[in-house]
């Protein structure tokens, strides 16, 4: 692991940091939490950006990890680095402040102060994407040296990120991200999905994530065929990518059928 967070620093420093920030702040969270009593969505008020923290934290070194392979041109991973780095700084600053004042930072417009919050979350979202479809891309124009089934894997990820990116349109129009009851409801322990109604997190969670178990499918299929041809770890990373996708829609069509993916009464 020592290694590993080594080689990402030197791959890129900017991201690098950015992401330990976010660990850092986790771990000062962790202190704050077991002595504040407040409750959000009946959960302990720094549940949520916790999980946040952690979440960021692991998309900004992912992206210092991939961000190596394209370093042309100057100006652009420039922009992705930077632009990464700024607006998930502020995004979470956001929900921290939020979770400061006791209330929600998502679907919040009680008051203008939480509905400004709520859109300068919005746009950070927005310009977010824009900058992985720049880094996407890239991924496709360039000539990059690296096993193709790990490439393509790194290709599929940050697509299928981008869609889990829209997905969460689908919640914003919803004002919720629980299908079928207010959120806030029984849910399962540690990621709190709803175990009463339909909850779009799950597959939302399941895209985003794509962008780390993609490539690590891809870099693993190259390492155990790296005997064959060029094409057939790509076409063995396809299938894992369909049968992601597969499991993905499938637990959307289940959320916005209102259906938990787990039930208790």
């Amino acid at each position: 692991m020592r290694e590993i967070l080594t080689e990402i620093y030197h791959r890129d420093k900017v991201l690098a940091i950015a992401g330990w920030m976010q660990i850092l702040l986790l771990v000062v969270m962790l202190c704050v939490a077991p002595f504040d009593s407040r409750t959000v969505t009946g959960l302990n008020a720094w549940v949520k950006p916790l999980k946040f923290a952690a979440s960021i934290g692991l998309y900004l070194w992912t992206l210092a990890w991939f961000i190596a392979y394209v370093p042309k041109p100057r100006w652009g991973v420039q922009l992705i680095r930077w632009g990464v780095a700024i607006v998930m700084t502020i995004e979470m600053a956001c929900i921290v402040l939020q979770a400061a004042r006791g209330t929600t930072s998502h679907y919040n417009v009680a008051t203008s102060f939480d509905a400004r919050m709520f859109q300068t979350m919005g746009i950070m979202i927005v310009i977010n994407s824009l900058l992985v479809l720049m880094l996407l891309i890239l991924f496709f124009i360039q000539r990059i040296e690296i096993p193709r089934a790990y490439l393509w894997g790194i290709r599929l990820g940050l697509f299928l990120f981008l869609l889990a990116g829209a997905e969460g349109g689908i919640m914003i129009a919803n004002r919720a991200h629980t299908v079928g009851l207010a959120d806030g409801t029984a849910g399962l322990p540690l990621v709190n999905w709803s175990t009463r109604g339909g909850d779009l997190r799950i597959a939302h969670a399941l895209g985003l994530h794509a962008l780390q178990l993609l490539p690590l499918a891809g870099y693993a299929i190259s390492l155990w065929k790296r005997n064959l041809s060029q094409n057939r770890p790509v076409a063995y990373l396809m299938v894992f990518a369909l049968i992601y996708v597969a499991v993905a829609a499938l637990l959307f069509w289940q959320a916005m059928s209102g259906r938990p993916l787990i039930a208790f009464t």
